[in-house]
């Protein structure tokens, strides 16, 4: 049997259950009440593949429009989305799952020396708009966290598009042993944010928390 991970989970609810990721979405202000909402990524019928880099713009139909070029800000092997959908007529939305509190917890980037010194710049950038005052190191145990807010920045700050990222948490996943309710999830969250220097919400910025009881998936499997 299938052990019942984030990426396991988030399949599964794309799959068989999208209305009630459409109901998370909109209830976390990620999606409007009236959008409509079209996956990218992962599909069925697509053996459940993610993106990254260009193939992620790709997907979400904005690889074209940038006026800032993904490799000025990030190098090659960059976030692999959960998640890739568009909400009403090509609002990007980005999806990054999870369903264990270790999860949260990456270390930092093993990048190439030029490499990372581009990654490094780029999460500069990145704390300077988000966290202005804080002197956290960004890549250190939460440079996945980072790094996934640094894409959005590149996408909504350098390139003009009105994206919204979503760290998207399951509930009751027992399988992984996971939080039980939303609140232990929050109380990861604010420990995630204290340790980058980040407000408490960054929902101004285009970035939402979204909560799914599993057990919702799992009955249905």
């Amino acid at each position: 049997m299938q052990t019942l991970g984030s990426q396991r989970l988030f399949q599964i609810a794309v799959k068989e259950r999208p209305e009630l990721l459409l109901r998370s979405l909109r209830r976390s202000g990620a999606v409007g009440r009236r959008e409509k909402l079209r996956w990218g990524s992962p599909l069925a019928q697509d053996g459940f593949k993610e993106y990254r880099d260009i193939s992620a713009l790709k997907c979400l139909g904005i690889a074209s429009s940038l006026t800032v070029p993904l490799q000025d800000f990030w190098p090659r092997r960059g976030q692999v989305w959960d998640g890739l959908a568009v909400a009403g007529e090509d609002r990007p939305i980005l999806v990054e799952a999870k369903a264990h509190i270790p999860e949260t917890v990456s270390g930092g980037s093993h990048a190439s020396a030029v490499s990372l010194r581009l990654i490094e710049r780029s999460l500069k950038r990145t704390r300077q708009h988000l966290a202005t005052r804080s002197p956290a190191r960004w890549n250190g145990p939460f440079y996945q966290y980072a790094n996934r807010l640094a894409f959005q920045f590149f996408l909504r700050e350098l390139n003009d598009v009105a994206s919204s990222l979503v760290f998207f948490y399951f509930t009751n996943a027992v399988d992984m042993d996971g939080p039980s309710t939303e609140d232990e999830w929050r109380g990861a969250i604010r420990l995630t944010h204290s340790a980058l220097g980040l407000p408490p919400d960054l929902q101004h910025f285009g970035v939402y928390k979204a909560f799914l009881d599993a057990r919702q998936l799992t009955d249905q499997t």
